[in-house]
């Protein structure tokens, strides 16, 4: 291979890099590196030997491999290129250089003077908006997530993920060693003494451990929270990511549980997996039936160690139950606190009209917004204060409501 076609070759392995890492694939200098070498290496003569000689080195993940996949297509979907490329790896016979046909480097320059000029327009348009991000970024925080944009809905999708959930800590009733503890540890307290042979006794003490409780989130996923649901979702697979005692649950006419789906590296395939676990996704919705589900089959397994329960609804009941008020006492007195997302509080005049939010209302500890990023942020703040710090909310929303 000649050094100009080693160059172009490493050129083209470069810029498809640069796509899976602007993708959410972690592939740095090393991988392209390598990438290189094993098509130098290998020989590859067909599409299929690409692809799997650039899975094998850049896809560390199984996750990654549909990431990877969609990248591949796209990035070698023009006709030709990817033969281009293989056959810059063939061996090349030695001969005179082919002349230049008559021309073809006017054709050339005419071909890709329009998109030079797309890309010089695109810089001087970012190079604008640099200046104007700091306001950009106060607008997006507060704007509806129901009145953004695919673009903003990915800048705030992206802002979420920055976010950080800091639970306070509760204290439970298993002793661990603490030397300010209280308490002599009589075991540990002997096997010290033994160690010196027995002439001096060094006490040792326990005292009350303390443990992040474990957050529950039940969402509601009916047509009327659309907007609003996917970007608590996103929400919900950062904490999901960065925590290990999360459980989430989805419920329309039904409740699913989608923690494990949640799990998932990949954000987008998370949601993906949650979207085809539910199938009653944007459809009616039946609180006081999920809460029942909820209660009955899973208070018990995962209510436990002082709980902190995120219930994202609007409140607007499918039918009528009168087992709503019961079952919303049932789950706020089987928790430590019960925090109502209501995106129906981002409208000033907002009064508990229907009959089910007036069921709900006096069963929660708080009643929170959360239509934008600074309600989400907000809401992270309020997680994170002291359990003996809040205070059971009850009565209007308009006096409890937190902006």
């Amino acid at each position: 291979m000649t050094p100009d076609h080693a160059g172009r070759l490493a050129d083209n392995i470069v810029q498809f890099a640069r796509v899976l890492r602007r993708a959410g694939l972690p592939v740095g200098p090393g991988g392209v590196i390598d990438a290189v070498a094993a098509l130098r290496s290998v020989g590859v003569g067909t599409r299929e030997d690409v692809y799997w000689t650039l899975h094998a080195v850049l896809v560390k993940r199984h996750e990654h491999t549909a990431v990877f996949d969609q990248a591949f297509r796209i990035f070698f979907r023009r006709r030709g290129y990817l033969e281009q490329l293989m056959a810059l790896m063939m061996p090349q016979a030695p001969g005179a250089p082919a002349a230049p046909k008559p021309a073809a480097a006017r054709v050339h320059d005419a071909l890709f003077e329009a998109a030079r000029e797309t890309l010089r327009r695109r810089e001087r348009e970012t190079e604008i908006t640099a200046h104007l991000t700091a306001s950009d970024a106060e607008l997006l925080r507060r704007k509806d997530f129901a009145q953004m944009s695919a673009d903003e809905i990915a800048a705030a999708r992206a802002a979420i993920r920055r976010l950080v959930l800091p639970l306070d800590t509760v204290r439970t009733r298993r002793l661990v060693p603490d030397r300010h503890g209280r308490r002599i540890d009589l075991r540990r307290t002997l096997r010290a003494s033994m160690s010196g042979g027995g002439a001096l006794i060094d006490l040792k003490t326990l005292g009350p451990g303390e443990k992040t409780p474990p957050l529950v989130a039940l969402v509601d996923v009916s047509g009327s929270m659309g907007e609003y649901t996917r970007l608590f979702l996103h929400f919900l697979h950062a904490v999901t990511d960065a925590r290990t005692r999360v459980q989430s649950f989805l419920f329309g006419t039904r409740l699913t549980n989608v923690t494990r789906a949640l799990r998932t590296r990949d954000p987008d395939a998370a949601l993906a997996a949650c979207s085809d676990a539910v199938p009653d996704w944007a459809g009616g919705t039946r609180i006081a039936a999920s809460l029942a589900a909820f209660n009955k089959r899973w208070a018990r397994r995962v209510l436990g160690q002082g709980a902190v329960v995120l219930l994202i609804t609007d409140g607007l009941e499918r039918d009528e139950d009168p087992r709503l008020a019961a079952e919303m006492d049932r789950l706020h007195r089987s928790c430590r606190r019960l925090i109502w997302l209501n995106p129906l509080l981002r409208f000033d005049g907002f009064e508990p009209k229907a009959r089910g939010i007036r069921a709900m209302l006096p069963h929660v500890d708080d009643f929170r917004p959360i239509h934008n990023l600074d309600s989400m942020a907000a809401l992270v703040r309020a997680l994170s204060e002291s359990a003996g710090g809040h205070r059971r909310r009850q009565g209007h929303p308009g006096r409890d409501r937190v902006a």
